[in-house]
């Protein structure tokens, strides 16, 4: 494999992609160069979600493909947004409005813990029968109001207690190093070498 698409137009998921994979002779390319519109995202779980990008993506390029499925789960709501995070505040996806939303559900609530979810999933074609499939937390608490200008969707909001900065406030290596995208793809590139 030296070529991967990945399923998502996301560009910020394909800034921090690329940049875990920089020390791979590997190039990644997003399914929009190939204009491949966004799956169907129908599932109630991150990794049904995952391999159905990655399936609809592999399908229309006749290339690997490389999906994840990421969101936030606060305690307090459930899990909620969940699998939703993207469009938490409704249509269309919008940063703003899903922080706006989440500070609202959680303006009388003390309990602020929270966690990302990625998983991962690498297909070698779009009928692999053995999906390879990698999954992450990071785990942190949810600001009363947003900090910091770096990263993208609940980073400003996601506070990362250990350091006593938000995800927004971390340069991209901090965030890489820490972030649940980060922890899964580091799982995922130990075992690139032994696939096919």
């Amino acid at each position: 494999m030296k070529r991967l698409v990945l399923a998502s137009n996301n560009p910020g998921k394909l800034k921090e992609f690329a940049q875990l994979l920089a020390p791979l002779d590997l190039e990644l390319l997003p399914q929009s160069a190939f204009d491949v519109s966004e799956a169907e995202e129908p599932h109630s779980t991150f990794i049904e979600n995952a391999l159905a990008k990655a399936r609809h993506a592999s399908s229309a390029t006749g290339m690997p493909a490389l999906a994840d499925d990421s969101g936030l789960c606060v305690e307090a709501l459930g899990g909620a947004p969940g699998v939703f995070s993207a469009r938490y505040g409704g249509e269309p996806k919008s940063d703003a409005a899903n922080n706006a939303r989440l500070l609202t559900d959680l303006a009388d609530q003390e309990d602020r813990r929270a966690h990302y979810v990625c998983v991962l999933v690498l297909l070698r074609h779009a009928e692999d029968p053995q999906p390879l499939i990698f999954e992450a937390e990071w785990h942190g608490e949810i600001l009363r109001e947003a900090r910091g200008s770096g990263g993208f969707g609940y980073d400003p909001l996601f506070l990362v207690p250990e350091l006593g900065l938000s995800s927004a406030e971390l340069s991209a290596e901090q965030k890489n190093s820490l972030s649940h995208r980060g922890r899964a793809m580091r799982k995922l590139l130990e075992r690139l070498p032994q696939i096919s």
